[in-house]
């Protein structure tokens, strides 16, 4: 609530439902046992922040000012930077000791290859703002990347910025309201206006209907794990692995296939709010070397848990599980969304602080379209969201009746209609002809599908004030 007459800024609906991922965040930073560089007094330590772009070349993105004779600096000069859910933000942090003779220069000015070198220190953006506190401390490296303890450490605060440099809270109570609505209770909102020289008035506020919206970010940083699951197909359409037209092809030079691009680059994002980075692995339509052709399998090879350790550890599988199995078919997803949900109903028993993603990545047509579809009705009632990657040349028509985008929900084949739509299809073919990435297109919708079942089951986050569970442009003005 408490929009002045615009509309929500930041988290912003799409006219798909989804929400426009970007957010202004303001990093402030500090040091701690800073390696002194100068012989009679302190080192003057500056830091820069720059942002790596996707050629690999760095961005500056601001600097702090100097402070002088001090190796535990406290900047008050703060960087600015938009955070972006759906991309890898690699910051890279730089701490120099300016010379003295420097002193009078701005800090803008400073031609950094004059001044004395003391560390850096990386991260991706996504581990500051998902940490509780939404505060990071590094390590410093020397130039050749190896972490020593003499160079002291880097710490990093992200707050997310607000548009207005006051801030002025209210608590409003609205008590026996006439009902206007013939049925229904009202859904109230408040006007605020202010009083011209004229004797009018102009409204100048106007509360949103109270609706619980969240902020994503909010919700998500507060003590809600999103849990990575990847499925890859193991069908024969996708070619001889041993082929470099295969879709399948493992280049010796270290290039990686469409599957493996898929796996990294959501792996990248989604790591950051799953906790333990244990990752349940699946591939389907595989024959084994003992002839059994299975439609869920453990890629790790275990016959027991499915789990692997980090993206690096979905990888190591992913290249493994070629040895054992051989490609096969048919393209069945009924079974791996069933095991997904399996996973998704046991989690409820003990807790709903857990939110669960299954990418699958494809190449072909899907042969049990309404078994698909009945186990998507069913899975719309948990918290699960499925990202479908389409790779290769395939007829993909049929993914897009999965993803709902055309307003009308799945319907099963006894007549249940899905309670929300969880599904997002991306064919690799047509992203790339764009301006966005694979994973930019996938994550589009995400959010918007975590919010939408914390709403239907009225989930409050546990660890999460009222100030963060509303989203951006709300107050904490509440009606009652």
């Amino acid at each position: 609530m408490g929009n002045c007459l615009t509309d929500d800024k930041g988290w912003k609906q799409a006219d798909k439902g989804s929400y426009a991922l970007y957010i202004p965040i303001e990093l402030s930073l500090s040091a701690s046992n800073l390696h002194d560089l100068d012989i009679i007094s302190k080192s003057d330590p500056m830091a820069v922040v720059s942002i790596r772009r996707r050629d690999g070349t760095l961005e500056e993105l601001g600097r702090t000012e100097v402070i002088m004779n001090n190796l535990d600096p406290v900047w008050v000069q703060k960087i600015s930077v938009m955070y972006q859910f759906e991309t890898v933000q690699t910051l890279i942090f730089h701490v120099y000791d300016v010379d003295t003779k420097y002193h009078n220069i701005p800090a803008k000015d400073l031609k950094l290859n004059d001044q004395d070198f003391i560390g850096e220190a990386s991260c991706v953006l996504s581990e500051i703002v998902t940490k509780c506190n939404r505060c990071l401390t590094l390590n410093l490296r020397n130039r050749n990347g190896h972490v020593r303890k003499n160079l002291g450490e880097i710490t990093i605060h992200a707050e997310e910025i607000v548009t207005s440099r006051t801030a002025v809270e209210m608590t409003l109570r609205c008590t026996n309201l006439e009902n206007k609505d013939l049925f229904l209770k009202n859904d109230p909102f408040l006007r605020i206006s202010r009083i011209i020289e004229t004797g009018g008035s102009v409204p100048i506020c106007k509360t949103e209907v109270v609706d619980n919206n969240l902020n994503p970010i909010g919700v998500m940083k507060s003590g809600f794990d999103l849990n990575f699951m990847v499925v890859v197909d193991f069908t024969a359409s996708n070619g001889n692995p041993r082929s470099p037209d295969s879709l399948y092809y493992i280049d010796p030079s270290g290039h990686l296939n469409a599957y493996q691009k898929a796996i990294m680059e959501v792996g990248d994002i989604i790591q950051f709010y799953d906790s333990d980075k244990l990752f349940p692995a699946w591939g389907f339509g595989g024959k084994a070397n003992s002839g059994t052709v299975s439609h869920c399998f453990n890629l790790n090879g275990s016959s027991g848990a499915s789990e692997v350790e980090c993206v690096g550890g979905i990888m190591d599988a992913y290249s493994s599980a070629l040895k054992n199995f051989t490609l096969f078919g048919p393209t069945l997803f009924g079974h791996v969304v069933n095991k997904a949900s399996e996973i998704a109903v046991e989690s409820l028993k003990y807790n709903h602080s857990k939110y669960f993603v299954l990418l699958i990545i494809t190449d072909g047509v899907i042969t049990d379209m309404q078994e698909t579809i009945d186990a998507l009705v069913r899975a719309s009632d948990l918290p699960l969201s499925i990202l479908i990657v389409g790779v290769g040349g395939a007829d993909f028509s049929q993914m897009e009746v999965l993803d709902a985008d055309n307003g009308q929900r799945l319907e099963s084949s006894t007549g249940r209609v899905a309670t929300r739509d969880i599904v997002q299809f991306v064919p690799m073919r047509e992203v790339h002809r764009g301006q966005i990435s694979v994973v930019q297109a996938l994550l589009e919708e995400l959010p918007g599908q975590f919010l939408t079942f914390m709403r239907c089951r009225d989930i409050r986050p546990p660890n999460i004030s009222a100030a963060q569970t509303y989203g951006p442009g709300q107050s904490d003005a509440q009606l009652e």
